[in-house]
């Protein structure tokens, strides 16, 4: 059993949300409101045990100390989060206007990048309230809010990528042939647990034909021998995410069958051997789907080679043509490209990789030829 990492500290979220201010302020923005999410957990620590029509709303400007806006009956939750001794709070109780509340903290004629789930009421009460401000989505404004890792975030990462690795070891040894899909993924769900995993995000389980739908939910299919069976699934273990697929078959694969794996495995590799501090975010997606094309198969790699990942499974940066943002030291993503023939099969392998000094290192290192399962 593997130790939990040391919790972030309160130092630690004190120099997120002043990171945050700056580069607000480098971007030309007046400062940033977070609603609760993925945003406000990694600058606070802090997480509403449910997130309601009550505003919550973590307001950051470079020169101006940190307020989180609470519901009254929520603050003795906000007061022990591991950020607070870094926060002002400044609560509201029901029959007041936490608009009027919020107003007060922010430029009135300000832009501000808002949390992109952030309730719309929300920003429409803001707008209301202070007319002369506007707002941008964070993805939008500081795409790279959370896209570079601190040392403590990549262990964390390596630990939930170690763990999905060693759930496909496993899930290796399951019989496929005659079970349902679900079946499948209830063991691959069961298994991240057993591994350290305390949210399960997915678990895709494409059969046969349903393998060409990338993100086909399990379902009451029968897997049966013959089929090529994608795998894709992660979760999140210590906060922070993993993601990984793998293509196996159900007995010995046909000859295409075979070359059409090849050519996936050979692609992930070429948008792995891409990675590199100083390039652009297209270029690993074009090193992989460059090999695709060429073998004739451009038409049925349907989505980009890769997303971020961090405390969601999906976040910026994203490796699609047009991404010009330039690969940083720290940044981790998926490099997943696949092969998807309507009607018949799919494939795709995909690894985490994080950005180093040198290059790419995979975060996932099960092996990538085709397995072979009963």
């Amino acid at each position: 059993m593997t130790t939990a990492p040391a919790p972030f500290t309160a130092d630690d979220y004190k120099a997120r949300m002043e990171r945050a201010a700056r580069s607000a302020a480098d971007a030309g923005l007046a400062g940033i409101v977070v609603a609760p999410g993925p945003d406000l957990v990694w600058l606070t620590g802090y997480q509403p045990t449910a997130v309601t029509e009550r505003l919550t709303l973590l307001v950051l400007a470079a020169g101006q100390d940190p307020v989180l806006v609470v519901p009254t009956l929520e603050a003795p939750d906000a007061e022990r989060a591991p950020g607070a001794p870094a926060l002002t709070l400044r609560d509201w109780t029901d029959g007041k206007d936490p608009y009027a509340v919020t107003a007060p903290l922010l430029d009135v004629d300000g832009r501000f990048g808002i949390s992109d789930n952030a309730w719309a009421m929300h920003l429409l009460g803001l707008q209301k309230e202070l007319p002369g401000t506007s707002y941008a989505s964070l993805t939008e404004a500081l795409p790279m809010l959370r896209a570079v890792k601190d040392v403590h975030e990549l262990e964390r990462l390596a630990a939930a990528g170690a763990a999905a690795d060693a759930t496909y070891e496993e899930i290796l040894k399951v019989r496929f042939s005659g079970r349902r899909e679900t079946d499948v993924a209830g063991d691959l769900a069961d298994l991240l647990r057993q591994f350290g995993h305390s949210q399960v995000d997915f678990t895709v389980v494409g059969s046969g034909p349903n393998g060409a739908n990338p993100h086909h939910e399990a379902g009451e299919r029968v897997i049966e021998h013959g089929d090529m069976v994608v795998l894709d699934f992660g979760g999140l273990k210590h906060g922070y995410g993993s993601d990984t697929s793998r293509t196996v078959h159900v007995g010995e694969p046909g000859a295409e069958e075979q070359k059409v794996h090849e050519l996936v495995r050979e692609a992930q590799n070429a948008g792995c051997a891409a990675v590199q501090p100083g390039i652009a975010c297209q270029e690993v997606d074009r090193a992989a789907r460059a090999m695709i094309d060429e073998a004739g198969y451009g038409e049925y790699f349907i989505h980009r080679t890769g997303h971020g990942i961090g405390v969601t499974t999906h976040e910026p940066p994203y490796m699609i043509e047009g991404e010009e943002q330039l690969l940083v030291p720290g940044m981790c993503f998926s490099v997943e490209p696949g092969i998807y023939l309507p009607g018949r099969f799919g494939v795709r392998i995909e690894d985490i990789v994080t950005v180093t000094e040198e290059g790419g290192h995979r975060l996932n290192n099960t092996a990538r030829e085709l397995a072979v399962v009963e």
